[in-house]
């Protein structure tokens, strides 16, 4: 199946065996939830899965954020994670994944390309600040998914303890490329439910 005129695949991270130690790197927590590439033309937004298939129809908060999402230049591309977090403030995949909470589901935003610069070619960390700047007066509905600089055996131990999923680990000075990079490191909780559901569905096969 072609893909939609003007979807960039994601950049995915690469699995690692622990987490990466040192300074060349910010680490941001890796939340539960469905991978979205949002685009905005003018007026139009189109919100697209990992793949390609248009969820538009299904996220009507992401929607209207970016609606009201005020640019300097006529698009935006923003990479981020829809998620639906449960009564205990944690991401819940299951509540997006049987759609009983379509109207509640949110984007941490991670990654940005304006229209008429290609910031493909720019560092992560230049992206990731133009992004902060751009959700200041964000709607509800659209947020920054913010980043720590520090040790990332450390960050990963806090992600843990919070029964978050885990981190993703991007070297500063990457560009995005789409498909599998090794500039961004996942590390996953070994407890948590993305594991457990990954397992559950690789025993199946």
């Amino acid at each position: 199946m072609p893909l939609p005129l003007g979807f960039v695949p994601p950049c995915l991270p690469t699995k690692a065996p622990q987490p990466p130690t040192g300074d060349a790197r910010l680490h941001e927590i890796k939340h539960d939830g469905f991978r979205v590439v949002a685009r905005k033309d003018g007026a139009r937004v189109r919100l697209y899965s990992r793949p390609g298939n248009d969820l538009t129809y299904r996220f009507t908060l992401i929607v209207e954020a970016l609606s009201r999402l005020r640019l300097r230049s006529r698009s935006c591309i923003i990479d981020g994670e829809a998620v639906c977090c449960g009564d205990d403030g944690v991401p819940s995949f299951d509540r997006i994944r049987y759609r009983r909470h379509d109207a509640s589901v949110f984007l941490y935003a991670f990654d940005l390309e304006l229209n008429g610069d290609d910031m493909r070619s720019e560092p992560f960390e230049t992206r990731k600040a133009m992004l902060a700047s751009l959700l200041k007066r964000a709607a509800s509905g659209l947020g920054l998914n913010e980043h720590i600089e520090t040790d990332g055996p450390t960050v990963f131990a806090h992600a843990c303890k919070m029964g978050l999923e885990g981190i993703v680990s991007k070297r500063k000075t990457s560009t995005y490329r789409s498909g599998r990079s090794p500039d961004w490191l996942k590390s996953k909780n070994p407890v948590c439910e993305a594991v457990r559901r990954e397992a559950e569905e690789d025993w199946s096969k």
